[in-house]
């Protein structure tokens, strides 16, 4: 299931880095809060999200196809706080049984998934009826101008420079085409910067699976 984008690979951390130093962690630690049970977070990166996770997650399945990247995740896993197995594995191919999980997360990746679709659809049959989804996207922009510029990205070099990344995606319609129910959302933009970056509109919330 290896998916290997070695120069997004290597980039990747370095971008983190950025995000951090750019405030990045408040909202991995809000996207995480209150969690438990048995957790499966799809496109776990470099483990930057692992140090958030409550202590009342019992279990965490970070799935990461990417070979460089997921060295750096099961780095982050050892001796972490809560018991962590970091899978070769897809977004679209999960390999663990129906209703497995009590909550899903997906951090800046259904963006670049092949499919969405048919990666909730897999998130929805791995997380038991109920289940929560935990997502932070950036996705389509409200304003047309930043519309266009994101469609113009989206169709030159943004996709290739950032491991499949598309900023223009609609993915809070993906999420309830898939049987979702959002019951919090909240839209932001990241980085704050003077002028809006295509990539810089953002939602942050939870979604319920189908009972």
């Amino acid at each position: 299931m290896t998916t290997s984008r070695p120069i997004f690979g290597r980039l990747y951390p370095r971008m983190n880095r950025a995000m951090e130093k750019a405030g990045i962690s408040v909202h991995r630690e809000r996207l995480l809060a209150g969690l438990t049970g048995r957790v499966i977070e799809i496109g776990a990166g470099d483990g930057a999200s692992f140090p958030f996770y409550p202590d009342d997650v019992t279990h965490l399945s970070a799935v990461e196809p990417e070979p460089h990247l997921r060295k750096h995740a099961e780095s982050a896993a050892e001796g972490g706080k809560i018991p962590t197995e970091v899978v070769d594995a897809a977004a679209d191919r999960l390999p663990f049984p129906n209703a497995h999980f009590d909550a899903a997360v997906v951090s800046l990746v259904l963006c670049s998934v092949p499919e969405q679709t048919e990666a909730l659809n897999e998130i929805t049959r791995v997380l038991r009826p109920g289940g929560q989804l935990r997502f932070f996207e950036h996705v389509r922009a409200e304003s047309p101008g930043l519309r266009r510029a994101q469609r113009a990205l989206d169709a030159t070099v943004g996709p290739a420079l950032c491991g499949g990344c598309h900023s223009g995606r609609d993915t809070l319609s993906a999420i309830t085409r898939a049987g979702f129910r959002i019951e919090q959302l909240e839209r932001f933009r990241f980085p704050e910067t003077s002028v809006p970056m295509p990539a810089s509109q953002h939602v942050l919330g939870t979604a319920v699976a189908p009972a």
